[in-house]
């Protein structure tokens, strides 16, 4: 039987990543805790801000020196094995040191693409290989902590930290792999990046031009997500795992070809109100709620846990609030905003999640 993909992918346990390095003479070494952000609802204003796209992939930290190159995680784990073409074209690159601060993303033709990523994290070397060869990845630098001379520049700030790592891009011969992030000091583009730009984009990026790098810290990094709402049929529901109320509703929406496929979920409901949701969906229990992709039954990773569901005759839309759509699913669970009678669940399709990527949207972000 063929896996699926969505869930296999990047089943790997934390601990079974390595989160151990080979010496490197460097002023900065892994395992080195990046500078983390703190999350804000509104981008901020005034001057001295210095705003960049927030990816949707995975932090990086590249270390280099002479032939050695050390990826790291934001979590101190070693990337490199799953990365060889990283590895090689940072090696190939002319510096013969540095230490760069960046994101590691996969582009496909509708934007990035956070499930092939997360096929990468694969035990067996040769798949690695394969899907380097046909889906690659691109590191987008945003820091530079260390330059080509060997200088520690995590005292000095953002400002000049910046202005050194775009003449070391501007240096270097043109990869793919390896590409600059975009940054503005204007609030109105990163406004625009928010509302505009294709898939791959979390949101946006704040940071003080006049902070040094601050290891492990919050104080000089914010991160603001862009939230968006869209309309879903309730396909189906799950009771809690204890008790007898509702736990969770089943999100689903139609294809072109009129099935209706189940794309995720919604359980914020305070106790008041999974009781009032009882009487609501009982009375629209009817198989077989999706006649799609349908959500999945017992396994060998949620032993112990109830996963059955009761299917619901296609009455009934409501509309939740989701920070990312990736692999024709919420990534994470929604947060239920408000029923919507006056609209037809056929009217709830996937345009509305489905953004159209934009190449040159891309290219203007360093892509």
């Amino acid at each position: 039987m063929a896996q699926d993909r969505r869930v296999t992918a990047g089943a790997v346990p934390a601990e079974a990543l390595p989160d151990t390095f080979p010496p490197i003479d460097l002023p900065v070494r892994p395992p080195y805790p990046a500078m983390e952000a703190r999350a804000v609802e509104t981008i901020p204003r005034g001057a001295g801000w210095l705003y960049e796209p927030k990816w949707d992939g995975f932090r990086c930290l590249a270390f280099r020196r002479d032939v050695a190159v050390l990826l790291q995680s934001k979590a101190g784990q070693a990337l490199g094995r799953y990365f060889p073409e990283l590895v090689e074209a940072l090696g190939a690159l002319p510096p013969g040191r540095f230490v760069l601060d960046g994101e590691i993303v996969v582009t496909t033709e509708d934007g990035l693409s956070f499930d092939d990523l997360l096929q990468r994290i694969h035990p067996a070397e040769s798949r690695v290989r394969k899907l380097a060869r046909e889906t690659p990845a691109t590191l987008l630098g945003f820091d530079l902590l260390v330059d080509e001379t060997g200088g520690d520049l995590t005292a000095l700030p953002l400002a000049e930290r910046r202005q050194r790592l775009e003449r070391f891009f501007a240096g270097l011969p043109v990869t793919p792999r390896v590409r600059l992030s975009a940054a503005t000091p204007d609030r109105g583009v990163a406004e625009r990046w928010m509302d505009e730009l294709p898939p791959g984009l979390d949101g946006v990026i704040a940071k003080r031009l006049d902070a040094p790098y601050g290891s492990a810290a919050r104080d000089a990094m914010q991160k603001i997500k862009r939230l968006r709402t869209a309309d879903c049929v309730v396909g189906g529901f799950r009771f809690q795992q204890a008790g007898a109320e509702v736990g969770s509703l089943l999100l689903g929406l139609y294809d072109d070809d009129g099935l209706l496929h189940h794309v995720g979920f919604s359980a914020s409901f305070t106790a008041e109100e999974r009781r009032a949701l009882k009487p609501i969906l009982e009375p629209l229990v009817e198989p077989p709620g999706f006649t799609g992709s349908a959500p999945g039954g017992p396994s060998r990773w949620s032993r112990g846990r109830n996963t059955e569901w009761q299917p619901l005759r296609s009455a009934l839309v409501c509309e939740v609030r989701y920070d990312h759509f990736s692999g024709d699913r919420f990534r994470h669970g929604t947060k239920f905003l408000r029923w919507r009678p006056e609209k037809k669940p056929r009217a709830c399709t996937f345009d509305q999640v489905r953004r159209a990527g934009s190449r040159e949207a891309l290219v203007a972000l360093g892509l």
